[in-house]
């Protein structure tokens, strides 16, 4: 396990936890093998009844760290870490519970649509910059999002890349729960608690129904083809434009 993730384990509650604060928890591929073990343990472990993604420090995440993502998916796109991660979370059997603050950018959005319970602080910022970095959807956000809020709103989202608030994430129906930011934690580990002591069988049929074996399917076929797209992407000059234009701070 990486320093830059944290597994903890209390009262059937999992927490994997963002430690980059450094970096705004911007994610790498170790990071990725790290929370894909947490999750495959997770999942065998008759103790564990939920799992919490949370951030330290002031964001829950970046998105992808740029120049590590296209290091290794340049050189095998995959065996991509983060790529057995997406497949990781659709196959995960338990419900998962996000508790996102600050930045919540690319994948820390697009992870949003697979939790069963999203909460977020009213400062949190959410944002979809696959296009304007040259690249384009994962996680089969062009297949869940669209199903949530509707083509046009999903067009804008994705095409456009805005940045968009809590409340209208909340109104979009993407968050379970808004909070101030001094109450996100505490709401959350109730939340937490509260599914740990229900009955663990009858929890994890009720989620096997919301999302039944062929809603997986057509999950991980999405994630797979947005992938071929993304890796082909990532080695296009736009994408390297994109990213050089984005370290040096400039449109």
């Amino acid at each position: 396990m990486v320093d830059e993730i944290e597994v903890e384990k209390e009262a059937g509650v999992a927490t994997v936890s963002f430690n980059r604060p450094t970096k705004r928890n911007a994610i790498t591929q170790p990071m990725y093998r790290a929370m894909t073990e947490a999750l495959r343990e997770a999942a065998q472990d008759d103790d564990v009844r939920v799992l919490r993604f949370r951030g330290y420090g002031p964001h829950f995440t970046a998105g992808n760290d740029l120049s590590d993502f296209q290091a290794a998916v340049e050189g095998d796109s995959q065996e991509a870490e983060s790529r057995h991660f997406l497949h990781a979370v659709v196959d995960f059997p338990k419900p998962l519970v996000a508790q996102v603050k600050g930045f919540a950018v690319g994948i820390g959005t697009t992870l949003l649509l697979h939790c069963d319970f999203v909460l977020a602080s009213t400062d949190t910022r959410f944002s979809l910059p696959f296009v304007k970095l040259g690249v384009v959807p994962e996680f089969a956000s062009s297949r869940l999002l669209p199903a949530l809020v509707g083509r046009h709103l999903s067009a804008r989202l994705l095409l456009l890349g805005d940045e968009f608030n809590a409340k209208q994430a909340q109104a979009m129906g993407l968050l379970s729960e808004l909070r101030t930011p001094e109450s996100l934690a505490a709401a959350t580990w109730r939340l937490c608690e509260r599914i740990a002591a229900m009955p663990p069988g009858a929890v994890q049929a009720t989620r096997g129904l919301l999302r039944t074996e062929e809603d997986r399917r057509r999950l991980h076929e999405a994630i797979d083809a947005e992938w071929a797209v993304f890796a082909e992407r990532l080695r296009s000059p736009e994408h390297k434009a994109a990213v050089e234009a984005f370290f040096q701070k400039r449109k």
